[in-house]
């Protein structure tokens, strides 16, 4: 009987460790997660504010490309301007 109280206790004692690092593994794997989720978030929020970037430089570089703003930079910085309709010879092939 002596032996059987023994293993008792031994088992006992075995599966409440079991149960301390089963808990202490379940707080650590929730630590984790949520310092993961936090991170994430934290990328989240940076993707949306590239995002805006992009839209605006999309929008900024349409309208720098835009066939009137660079007519009007040629006529006002290069001095740009149409020839004569009798200053054109048209060459054909």
């Amino acid at each position: 009987m002596a032996g059987s109280t023994r293993l008792t206790a031994l088992a006992t004692g075995l599966l409440a460790l079991g149960a301390v690092c089963s808990a202490i593994g379940v707080v650590y794997a929730r630590h984790e997660a949520r310092k993961l989720f936090i991170g994430l978030q934290a990328l989240a929020s940076e993707r949306d504010g590239l995002n805006i970037d992009w839209g605006r430089l999309q929008i900024e570089h349409s309208t720098w490309a835009s066939p009137g703003r660079i007519e009007q930079m040629a006529r006002d910085r290069l001095k740009m301007r149409e020839p004569d309709p009798a200053a054109v010879v048209i060459v054909e092939p």
